[in-house]
């Protein structure tokens, strides 16, 4: 498929404006990738793509143009899964946006079709790529913290009503809609990323801030494996919108994250890492930037080039997903659900 020095041909089903971040990301990592076809409503710009240089055709024109050798999935949630099969099933390696599937079961499917092509499948988790975040991973990792006691992730962000009347599937639950499953699931990634499995959740949703769809207010507690307890809170319903934040308590050190500002590092011996913009998606879906996804394509490059495992790869975004279906199977039923659990009747039909 790829003609010889011209680097990896990336394909976008859902130039949006978060294919457009890919877009960008992309530009920047020329000549070792080339954006190469997209589908979308509109044509990208000059400024996103070199006129000329990327064809504007259909989903399923994208996922077997010749020259593509990566599909990134930047389409509505509940359409996730579907098309990263459909782009496993054509030979494409995947990239898709947060999260990989909707349900267990399809990220489960989604896995089993990964391995048995060899493919490379990374769910894009950017905010694992902040330096901040990164430095706070280190310090974990060397045991600065010491033994993780109490931790927490809060998402007080704020979407007006034009925001849910742009997309109907951001209201359906089913589809991937509302604050934990399309908001939280970066910080709660985070969270599972930088403190380990979580063994057990709890949790409750509301919808407050308008009369039907999907929640937009949830609360759940985790007991981590570690034996750590923990808290995630995800909303759409306080306006303006602030910082999402993330809390560690250790028997050594804490520290608290804003976005990625620095409100809180006291680890011994751990210099503090330089805070960033903490501007974030609190009201403003499109202002996260590009940087993260950059770094986390520059990973994929190299994974799709057999120099590195995959960023993010498809069991560990298997994982993510879990967590999220804990989270929301609890609030639904009250039931203390555990994550590791869920998904086990289609682990039995996939097994030899």
């Amino acid at each position: 498929m790829r003609e010889p020095g011209a680097g990896v041909g990336v394909g976008v089903v859902g130039m949006g404006s978060i294919g457009v971040l890919h877009a960008r990301a992309l530009r920047d990592l020329a000549p070792r990738a080339r954006l190469v076809a997209y589908s979308g409503a509109a044509p990208l710009s000059d400024d996103e793509t070199p006129a000329g240089r990327a064809a504007h055709v259909t989903p399923e024109e994208v996922l077997h143009h010749e020259g593509v050798d990566v599909v990134a999935v930047c389409t509505p949630s509940g359409s996730h899964a579907r098309l990263a099969l459909a782009a496993l099933e054509a030979g494409r390696h995947v990239v898709v946006e947060k999260p990989l599937a909707v349900t267990v079961e399809d990220a489960l499917r989604v896995e089993r079709a990964a391995r048995e092509r060899g493919l490379v499948v990374s769910m894009i988790s950017q905010r694992r790529f902040e330096p901040q975040h990164q430095a706070l991973r280190r310090a974990l990792d060397d045991g600065a913290l010491g033994e993780l006691r109490l931790v927490a992730t809060h998402v007080p962000w704020y979407r007006d009503d034009d925001y849910y009347a742009a997309a109907a599937w951001r209201s359906a639950a089913e589809e991937g809609g509302g604050s934990l499953m399309n908001q939280g699931v970066h910080n709660v990634d985070l969270l599972r990323w930088l403190c380990g499995p979580v063994e057990s959740v709890t949790a409750q949703s509301g919808t407050l801030a308008r009369p039907s769809g999907a929640e937009d207010t949830t609360v759940a507690t985790l007991r981590l494996a570690s034996g750590a307890l923990g808290v995630v809170t995800t909303t759409t319903a306080t306006p303006p919108g602030f910082p999402a934040t993330v809390l560690l308590h250790g028997s050594r050190g804490s520290v608290e994250l804003a976005q990625d500002e620095v409100v809180r590092w006291d680890v011994p011996g751990v210099p503090a890492p330089a805070s960033g913009s903490a501007a974030g998606g609190a009201a403003d879906p499109l202002a996260i930037g590009h940087v993260g996804h950059l770094a986390q394509w520059e990973r994929v490059l190299a994974a799709v080039a057999g120099e590195a495992p995959p960023p993010v790869g498809v069991a560990d975004a298997v994982e993510t997903v879990r967590l999220l279906c804990a989270i929301r199977d609890a609030a639904a039923t009250g039931r203390t659900v555990r994550p590791a659990e869920i998904g086990d009747e289609i682990l039995r039909t996939f097994a030899p």
